[in-house]
């Protein structure tokens, strides 16, 4: 596995995994963040990853990084595999690293505890244990700015404005992981709730490019909406089925990692109507965004192609380093120092306010929604919006979604209490 460094003025340093990891330099924000530029799910991974770096770039070369202190964020290729995700875990842990950015479900559950332990915290944007969401099971774990269980709430209140949902079919494709199956328990308690039925077609991720079994099921059972969790080749595949078994594509939802350019090209005009969830700006109509093109694309020091600079996962992968970024920021604010711990970057974290007044000054107005950090919300709620592709690129079709926290927030706290329920030792933190 190999290291990138995308700090400026920082030497690249290429090591293995198993070997003796990069000593952390003086004076610098360490950031690793767990990349996958090869495999299956590579055509996602690299536009995050893009987006990511380049955002750290664009403040170094700006500001000379936050408060004064440049960035460090150091790649380590996980081709989206777990076991590779905790060696880079392992092989980082020493170097005072702020927070991990695991970039996958499977990789996030194996290294909580660790994490916990050591004090650095997990930033799971958008993905991860929902469960973690609760902060006084879980300090040192974040899913800023949302989670998928509050995700899925959000489709369903979209569906329920949209012809309603009692008495409807909702058939859920999934990547049969960890990642799929995460939001299941939330179908299970809204259907009950607002009586709806709900069918799942799991997906093998050796099958994600050969779907025809688990439609030949759709064309069977005749669900009213699909809702995906899907990933990699599995999206454009899907959306190719739906149109095979003429499945009206604007009843047919994914949720945000099944929403991006990468997915939708490979279709094309026939994909005009699939709709898909969405938490991050669209575009490079953003002041930041122009930032970035001129300090880091235009000048060479982006991986990124300068036409992919603005679609779906790039921006999510910017808004992943705003929002880490930002921590920083109000660590530094709150602590009164310049280099931090993990244990400083909570109290960033649990102290963060990128509300509409913030976004503006950093150049993002209207990029996100409001998200309040707090001691017990390690989720956010943040909402969503819905967009649709329009045959050639996506469109903002709603307005902001908020989840059904009232409901999801028991069901939370029942998975929290869960997840301990066999850790005698787990230490979790007291809120005020």
């Amino acid at each position: 596995m190999k290291f990138r460094s995308l700090a400026i003025a920082l030497a690249a340093t290429a090591i293995t995994a198993g070997g003796l990891a990069a000593t952390a330099q003086a004076q610098e924000h360490y950031i690793p963040n767990l990349s996958y530029r090869t495999g299956p799910y590579a055509g996602g991974g690299i536009p995050f990853a893009n987006g990511f770096g380049d955002y750290f770039t664009m403040l170094n070369e700006r500001d000379g990084g936050i408060g004064g202190v440049p960035v460090r964020v150091e790649e380590c290729e996980t081709g989206y595999n777990s076991q590779k995700g905790i060696e880079c875990y392992e092989a980082t842990k020493g170097n005072n690293p702020l927070v991990y950015t695991p970039l996958s479900t499977g990789i996030t559950l194996g290294i909580i505890p660790q994490t916990t332990q050591a004090k650095t915290p997990i930033l799971s944007m958008g993905y991860g244990l929902s469960a973690a969401g609760i902060g006084e099971t879980f300090p040192y774990t974040f899913t800023y700015p949302t989670s998928y269980w509050n995700q899925m709430s959000s489709i369903l209140k979209y569906i329920d404005a949209n012809g309603g949902l009692e008495g409807k079919k909702i058939g859920y494709i999934y990547l049969d992981a960890g990642y799929g199956k995460e939001p299941i328990p939330v179908l299970e308690a809204l259907s009950e709730q607002m009586g709806f039925e709900w069918v799942g077609f799991p997906v093998a991720g050796k099958d994600m490019q050969n779907q025809g079994s688990q439609w030949l099921n759709v064309r069977k059972e005749r669900p009213d909406w699909m809702i995906m969790w899907g990933w990699g080749a599995m999206n454009a595949t899907a959306v190719k089925e739906a149109i095979k078994t003429r499945f009206p594509l604007d009843r047919f939802i994914g949720n945000w990692w099944a929403g991006a350019n990468a997915d939708l090209d490979p279709v094309g005009p026939d994909g005009k109507g699939y709709l898909s969830a969405n938490f991050s700006g669209i575009g490079t109509d953003f002041p930041a965004l122009k930032d970035v093109q001129k300090y880091v694309v235009d000048a060479g020091k982006s991986q990124a192609d300068a036409d992919k600079v603005g679609d779906v996962l790039y921006n999510r992968g910017l808004y992943n380093a705003v929002i880490i970024a930002e921590a920083i920021r109000v660590a530094q604010e709150m602590t009164g120092k310049k280099e931090l711990t993990g244990a400083d970057m909570k109290i960033g974290l649990e102290n963060i306010k990128l509300d509409g007044a913030r976004l503006e000054e950093l150049g993002l107005a209207g990029f996100a929604g409001d998200l309040i950090g707090s001691c017990k919300d390690h989720e956010g709620g943040s909402p969503v919006f819905i967009q649709q592709w329009n045959g050639t690129e996506w469109e903002r079709k709603t307005d902001p979604i908020e989840p059904m926290l009232e409901i999801t927030r028991p069901l939370l706290e029942d998975a929290a209490a869960g997840y301990i329920a066999d850790k005698p030792d787990w230490k979790g933190q007291t809120c005020s």
